[in-house]
């Protein structure tokens, strides 16, 4: 156990966190040189297609006698609860920042949920070998932020490989081996989790105490259940199977349960000694935005609520449960941890699954409070209070938005803040020419678009974090949508009043330009508290009905077009709109 160092590598997004693995896995001969590939441990094609890193990544190497298990983890924010649970496992972090870039708004989060672990932290500036490097401020910035000497912090290269074993030979020195604890009995904790076909749930652990073997009985403790262990072994980074796992080792234990449900990330694996105190596990992430997952084929619904399952296993922070809609059928409200959350799984269901899904825009979590001060949560529309009920308290929730950005970008920052409905708290220099800006906005403001937004006003040179901070009384309405007189509720949002108008208008007009004519006329309305606020009308099919007619008195086309006028007078009154499923997919897309 003394030879054994548990670290992780943390720091915001794209900040080379995964090519300094790939020099780690080089250099201690974990994968070969010609074996090698860019962000060998980003496994999934969408990972090195977006070029981040989605999820968390363990690997066992060894190096100069000792045992260095790494866990790589994501950057970005809406995959924080990632981070959080390879924290958990480990007993030191390397704090990584890109010299060009420096300090970011994620690097600080990540950087507190790493003291509350009471973890060492081995400070290192990234790609100084970049002709614009901003070497000497990077370094000033971190000293300052961990009150150390700028002696301690590591400058290297992840790309060229500059100073990585020195950097590598400082977690070996800095970081402590694990505790050893009294409990006797078996006890891991589980971070992640994956499923295989014939190993039922692979649950990657970090062990705390005693040992595991091959064909040992098994008890989980919240989802109580037993097992017998099919399989025990390490990450090299691929699965290779060991005799066993032992104090202070990072593994997996392919647990032969088939019911994904079974197994959850923080879960305490023991033996059977029902006695033995579970260790703490991982607060429940809470979902901080939902949107509505159907299959555009029907009959793909138990498809879609298997792949939702294994997806679950791999993503703890992931909620679903099911829904049914009459335009749309049988499907599943989920909840993310944010926009790019959503994005993520999706494509994940289309490309693991083979699914073809329908996706509504997502929506925040609102807090109702009726007269008798009973509360209830809502994340549809569908679910919103009917209009008739009064004394009623509306809550939406806030977060504290945190923005970095260079100076000669702060006009268009702060204008494209000023449009959104929130309060400015403080803005204070970061760095000599950075600033470091505080808002608190309600969280549907920047749920969709904003990030974009801001990318697109800095030249993508802004960062933000945001954290939930509760709610605070809003001033919301439903907006509802009618086709040809009735409600499609598929298409109702929950907005801000003085935003209705805008809304509406521009949900009827996108519907006019992608709903198929019809052989009548149909108006598409928009209405709040039932008053019409924005109305389109969509054009009937035209039908020449006196093509045929050569010559001949005018009355006889005049009589065929009145009798078409009549004929689509009446199928108004009583014809019915059909709309296509692509209609939906259209209108709903992310």
């Amino acid at each position: 156990m003394k030879n054994i160092r548990n670290f992780c590598i943390i720091s915001h997004i794209d900040h080379g966190k995964s090519t300094l693995a790939d020099r780690f896995l080089e250099i201690t001969k974990t994968v070969e040189k010609r074996d090698m590939k860019d962000q060998f441990l980003d496994r999934m094609d969408l990972e090195k297609e977006k070029g981040i890193t989605i999820k968390l990544q363990p690997v066992r190497m060894e190096y100069q006698g000792f045992i260095l298990n790494l866990i790589d983890t994501p950057g970005h924010v809406d995959f924080s609860y990632e981070v959080s649970r390879s924290l958990a496992a480990v007993e030191g972090a390397i704090l990584l920042v890109d010299a060009s870039k420096g300090i970011q708004a994620q690097t600080l989060a990540n950087l507190e949920l790493a003291k509350k672990q009471n973890l060492v932290i081995i400070p290192a500036v990234n790609k100084i070998d970049l002709s614009y490097a901003k070497i000497e401020e990077t370094v000033a910035e971190m000293a300052d932020l961990l009150n150390i000497d700028k002696k301690e912090i590591f400058l290297i290269s992840g790309k060229s490989g500059i100073n990585i074993e020195q950097l590598l030979e400082a977690v070996i020195k800095k970081v402590p081996p694990p505790a050893s604890s009294l409990v006797k009995n078996f006890r891991a904790l589980i971070f992640d989790s994956k499923y295989d076909f014939y190993k039922g749930v692979i649950a990657f652990v970090r062990v705390f105490d005693g040992e595991i073997k091959k064909n040992q009985t098994i008890y989980l403790i919240q989802g109580k259940t037993k097992s017998e262990v099919k399989e025990i072994g390490i990450f090299k980074p691929e699965l290779v199977s060991v005799e066993k796992l032992e104090t202070g080792e990072i593994g997996y234990i392919a647990t032969g349960i088939k019911e994904p449900e079974k197994v959850r990330a923080g879960d305490t694996i023991t033996n059977l000694d029902l006695k033995t105190n579970p260790l703490p596990g991982y607060l429940e992430s809470k979902p901080m935005i939902f949107a509505s997952l159907y299959p555009e084929k029907t009959d793909q619904f138990e498809l879609l609520k298997n792949g939702l399952a294994k997806l679950k296993l791999t993503d703890a922070s992931l909620f679903f449960e099911p829904e049914t809609k009459d335009s749309l059928g049988r499907g599943f409200r989920c909840g993310f941890l944010g926009s790019l959350h959503a994005e993520i799984i999706s494509e994940r269901l289309e490309r693991e699954f083979g699914l073809k899904l329908i996706i509504s825009s997502p929506s925040v979590i609102y807090k109702i409070i009726n007269k008798d001060k009973k509360e209830s949560f809502i994340c549809s529309a569908q679910d919103w209070p009917s209009q008739d009920e009064k004394d009623l308290i509306i809550e939406e929730p806030w977060v504290r938005l945190e923005v970095i950005t260079p100076q000669n970008f702060l006009g268009p920052i702060s204008d494209l803040l000023k449009k959104i409905d929130g309060n400015y708290i403080e803005s204070k220099y970061f760095s000599s020419d950075r600033l470091f800006l505080i808002y608190e906005v309600p969280f549907r403001e920047i749920v969709t678009g904003f990030y974009d937004k801001l990318k697109t006003q800095s030249q993508g040179f802004a960062s933000i974090n945001y954290q939930s901070i509760g709610y605070r009384k809003a001033d919301l309405v439903k907006l509802e949508i009618l086709i040809a007189g009735k409600k499609e509720e598929a298409f109702s949002k929950i907005v801000s009043s003085k935003d209705a108008y805008e809304q509406g208008r521009k949900i009827v007009e996108k519907l006019k330009n992608i709903l198929p004519s019809q052989l009548f006329s149909i108006p598409l309305q928009a209405m709040v508290s039932g008053k019409i606020i924005a109305r389109e009308t969509l054009g009937s099919k035209g039908k020449d009905v006196i093509a045929g007619l050569y010559g001949g008195d005018y009355t006889r086309k005049r009589k065929l077009l009145e009798k078409q006028k009549k004929g689509k007078k009446a199928l108004k009154e009583r014809g019915e709109v059909n709309i296509p499923q692509n209609v939906f997919l259209k209108m709903f897309q992310i």
